[in-house]
């Protein structure tokens, strides 16, 4: 598809998802529609460390607070459009939360859960406030570097939210964690599902590892990781290669297609052949002018 043609394309924002990225600079809206990567704008400045969302709320974790933008607030056309070839977007206003500094974000249902630097763990409750989730039977060990659903990864290990507090799950050098369908853990030393305790999927470095939050308990619908500059999708109980970049992924998210960013702020769609083999061909891909992206996250689609 022609230049001309994709912007006519996202000319209709009824037509694409949206993903959120989270950077050094600020918090990147991109629309994307099955494999194309369309316009994309700067809504939000600030120094993001991560990011997560549901339906109806984008969280981000900053250097100064979590703040988090409401999906189902009517936006204004915003005539200054956005940086780097960006086409004109709806205003999102984001709001502080008061938690503080933040590393790390994500949503156990509609709860959300965030950490600082030091160590905190937090749960927001409905009126706003932040209650402190504390370690039961031990200390929190090592920082904290990725949270999804009930699972908190860190340098220590694996901890699970139980009862408003934080019990080790074991594990170590947890890098991410993923609660979607069945718990999983990227660690420095493999890729580990758990199960009858944390039996290990894959052996090697992994830094990423999530799952499609549709996925029944119990279950994988689609599920991928990355272990350097390869991608693996879960099929079928195994862990094929599914695709190669060629600069390390920081994250993936779940749309039409997957979706993955490199850490220098190239957004890549995986290109998925129409044939019945639906085997990758590789990634359309578009810079977004950023760079230290820590995360990715796309709304769920109804």
């Amino acid at each position: 598809m022609s230049t001309l043609e994709e912007k006519r394309v996202y000319s209709n924002r009824q037509d694409a998802t949206e993903a959120y990225v989270a950077s050094a600079i600020g918090v990147v809206r991109v629309a994307v529609a099955d494999d194309i990567v369309g316009e994309f704008a700067l809504i939000e400045r600030c120094v993001a460390r991560d990011i997560a969302a549901t339906a109806s709320v984008v969280a981000v974790a900053t250097d100064e607070d979590v703040i988090v933008c409401s999906l189902e607030e009517p936006g204004e056309d915003d005539a200054n459009g956005g940086d780097g070839g960006a086409a004109q977007s709806d205003t999102k206003t984001f709001v502080e939360t008061d938690f503080g500094p933040a590393i790390a974000v994500g949503f156990d249902g509609d709860d959300l859960l965030a950490a600082g630097p030091d160590g905190r763990v937090g749960r927001r409750s409905d009126d706003g406030a932040w209650e402190a989730l504390e370690s039961a039977g031990a200390d929190l060990e090592g920082e904290v570097r990725a949270i999804d659903g009930d699972l908190v990864g860190t340098a220590g290990g694996v901890y699970r939210i139980h009862d408003g507090a934080l019990e080790h799950a074991g594990l170590a050098d947890v890098r991410d964690v993923s609660a979607g369908g069945i718990p999983q853990a990227a660690t420095a030393d493999g890729l580990y599902a758990l199960g009858n305790g944390w039996l290990e999927s894959l052996e090697g470095e992994f830094d990423v590892v999530t799952a499609d939050p549709a996925s029944d308990p119990g279950t994988l619908r689609r599920s991928h990781a990355v272990s350097g500059l390869e991608v693996y999708e879960h099929a079928d109980g195994e862990w094929p290669e599914y695709a190669r970049t060629s600069v390390p992924v920081v994250d993936l998210a779940y749309g039409e297609t997957v979706y993955a960013v490199t850490g220098r702020g190239t957004f890549l769609a995986a290109s998925v052949d129409a044939g019945e083999s639906e085997t990758i061909e590789g990634w359309r891909s578009r810079t977004l002018g950023v760079t230290d992206v820590g995360g990715v996250a796309i709304p769920p689609l109804e």
